[in-house]
C-alpha cells in the first residue's frame, strides 16, 4: 500500500497543472515571448476588447460548446512544443481554468491562465484593451 501511495504521489507531483498569474506577470512574459491567447467568443472581443497581442483563438461558442477542432488546429499552430509556456484568458478565467485543466491532461507542461480573466484580472486592475 505505502508503495501505492509513492507512485500516485510521485505521478500527480510530476504531473503539470495549471498555474494562475495576474496581470502584471502576464505583461512580463507577453514581452518574453509567451503567446497569450484570448479564448472567448468573437461577440466578447467586438464588446469588452481584446489584450493587445492576444491571439484570437475561439473555444467555448457562443452556446457553450466547444470547438474543439479548430481549437486544436489553431493552437497547433501557435504552440509547437507541448513544454512551451503559453497564457491562455476568458472573461472571468472560468472557461480558462477548464479548458487550461483539460490541456494539461494532453500533455502541455507549461499552461498559464490569467487570475480573475479579462473583466476582473485585467480591466478592473486598470490595464488597457484594444478593440
Amino acid at each position: 500500500m505505502k508503495k501505492l501511495f509513492i507512485i500516485l504521489f510521485l505521478s500527480y507531483s510530476l504531473m503539470a497543472q495549471l498555474k494562475s498569474i495576474d496581470a502584471k506577470t502576464l505583461l512580463q512574459m507577453q514581452s518574453s515571448g509567451v503567446p497569450v491567447i484570448d479564448i472567448r467568443t468573437p461577440q466578447e472581443w467586438k464588446d469588452r476588447g481584446v489584450i493587445k497581442g492576444a491571439k484570437k483563438i475561439m473555444f467555448f461558442t457562443p452556446n457553450g460548446g466547444a470547438d474543439v477542432p479548430n481549437f486544436m488546429f489553431e493552437l497547433g499552430r501557435l504552440i509547437k512544443d507541448k513544454s512551451k509556456p503559453f497564457i491562455i484568458y476568458c472573461a472571468h478565467a472560468n472557461r480558462t481554468k477548464k479548458l487550461g485543466n483539460w490541456l494539461t491532461t494532453l500533455g502541455f507542461k507549461n499552461v498559464y491562465e490569467l487570475n480573475g480573466g479579462i473583466e476582473y484580472g485585467w480591466i478592473d486592475k486598470g490595464f488597457k484593451v484594444i478593440k
